[in-house]
């Protein structure tokens, strides 16, 4: 999370707050996954009897490994890092996809609550779930793995304060 300036797709006067993935926690099990995957695709391969079938054995050991690792570990990894949270002066902004992209614009003169809740290890490790309650259709917005979540919460309740008093001047 960190101050930004000016992005693509914003409207005039509109700056961006923080921009941020979700928390790196995330990363935790598909490492770990990458780990064990490893390990066991090397035990295997170690363990298959030396002869003419060895050379196939192993080959398929590593086909099985390869597609392990890029479906339990490389894909969660690029679903992460494709992943994005932005707070504007005007909006909050999702965004994700791998291979195709979808957002959701949530203005914040929209946002009528924004709260916040993390359990202990989230606290310890700087992350947790906001929640943030909009006016019409969607109603509430639950984010998980939000990295410096009360900060996050903080910001955003200061900006729909700001925007609100802003509308107000105009309107």
């Amino acid at each position: 999370m960190w101050p930004m300036t000016q992005s693509g797709s914003l409207v005039p006067d509109e700056q961006v707050v923080l921009r941020m993935h979700p928390h790196w926690k995330t990363l935790i099990r598909p490492g770990l996954l990458l780990v064990v995957i490893v390990v066991a695709a090397l035990a295997l391969a170690i363990l298959v009897p030396y002869g003419r079938d060895a050379a196939l054995g192993q080959l398929a050991i590593g086909v099985v490994a390869v597609v392990a690792i890029l479906a339990f570990c490389v894909h969660p990894a690029l679903r992460w890092w494709t992943t994005s949270y932005e707070l504007t002066t005007r909006r909050l902004r999702l965004r994700r996809g791998i291979l195709t992209r979808s957002g959701r614009d949530f203005p914040l003169s929209r946002i009528s609550d924004v709260s916040f809740s993390h359990g202990l290890i989230d606290r310890l490790l700087g992350c947790g779930t906001l929640v943030v309650e909009t006016a019409g259709e969607h109603g509430q917005l639950i984010l998980t793995e939000i990295p410096h979540v009360q900060q996050v919460q903080d910001a955003m309740f200061r900006l729909v304060q700001d925007e609100q008093e802003r509308l107000a001047r105009e309107g």
